[in-house]
């Protein structure tokens, strides 16, 4: 199943989406007790759909490639991008359930708990793929979920000499083998951990670089905004203090905004700066795409927001940076 055909785009993502179900509660419950819910709501998300529509908003050129089911939900998934602009090409899995999500949201944190069910035969495969909705594109996104169509992808993207960035979260079997075509893989604060064993970011994100020779590695830290490691020094950006009322997609448009960011040739502190805001601002509506704000409100928090603390000192960035190697310039 496809829709309009665009070449060439400026983002390409390859990954899943979700049709969630958003659940908003007074607060979170305990086991065996009853709480009314504020309100339930259907929203679509999913990490690199996500991404791809916050980067269609900003007026980005962009194309998804994602696997659907035959339900009600893959519906509306196909109206929701269609809704949006975005060039979607769309595998349709007969008989199958499209990925779907309960979310609840706790109404005075704003943090949320995802409840999941994905079907694997709508897990995207090599042989859906078509090398020509690759081809042209700025920058290809992927997710860490379908490893080896993602690998499939990024191998192309590889060959093409378009950067690949990569989100990830959990450690999904062969998820190593696509990293070797990763160049900018930023991923959930504990994703690192699971991979390397080592829990201190400061450590685990230049041995992630060193061993599969991505450009550009780096986490999200919820709150506390994000760090990178390139090489010779770490990126620091504290995270902005908004008012928070549910966080799903916040990571998912940090990777659209950085993908934003690559595209318009940004330095990596603009793009990491931009990113972090964009995530911020997603986390003042309600699902994965319902804060997804404009360039002017992004540019606002940038130059006037409040940020928060410092997950690291400037001492503790440099004395790590020596120890992998880097110029021990650590940059806040």
């Amino acid at each position: 199943m496809t829709t309009r055909t665009e070449s060439p785009v400026d983002v390409v993502g390859v990954g899943i989406n979700a049709t969630d179900t958003i659940i908003r509660l007074p607060h979170f419950p305990t086991l065996d007790s009853k709480v009314e819910l504020l309100a339930a709501e259907r929203k679509a998300g999913g990490q690199t759909a996500s991404a791809v529509v916050a980067c269609q908003r900003w007026g980005l050129r962009t194309r998804y490639v994602g696997k659907i089911g035959d339900d009600d939900a893959a519906k509306f998934q196909v109206n929701e991008m269609a809704r949006e602009g975005v060039d979607a090409q769309w595998i349709a899995a007969p008989g199958c359930m499209s990925q779907s999500a309960y979310i609840l949201v706790d109404q005075q944190s704003g943090e949320r708990t995802v409840l999941w069910k994905r079907d694997p035969l709508i897990a995207l495969q090599p042989q859906d793929l078509r090398r020509e909705w690759i081809e042209g594109a700025r920058v290809l996104l992927v997710d860490g979920h379908d490893t080896a169509a993602a690998t499939q992808a990024a191998s192309w993207a590889h060959e093409e000499k378009i950067p690949v960035l990569g989100d990830f979260d959990n450690r999904y079997p062969g998820v190593e083998a696509l990293l070797e075509y990763v160049d900018i893989a930023i991923t959930s604060k504990d994703f690192p951990e699971r991979l390397t064993g080592e829990k201190n970011l400061l450590k685990s994100l230049p041995k992630i670089r060193a061993d599969l020779k991505c450009r550009l590695t780096g986490a999200t830290i919820g709150r506390l905004g994000a760090i990178l490691w390139d090489g010779a020094r770490f990126y620091l950006c504290p995270g902005f203090r908004v008012r928070t009322v549910d966080t799903t997609g916040a990571g998912d448009i940090f990777h659209g905004a950085f993908a934003y960011g690559i595209v318009r040739s940004w330095p990596l502190e603009a793009t990491l700066e931009f990113s972090c805001a964009a995530a911020g601002l997603n986390c003042e509506g309600h699902g994965a795409r319902g804060g997804i704000a404009t360039l002017i409100e992004i540019d606002r928090l940038r130059h006037r927001g409040e940020r928060s603390e410092l997950a690291y000192s400037q001492e503790d960035l440099v004395e790590a940076a020596r120890a992998a190697g880097g110029t021990g310039l650590g940059t806040v």
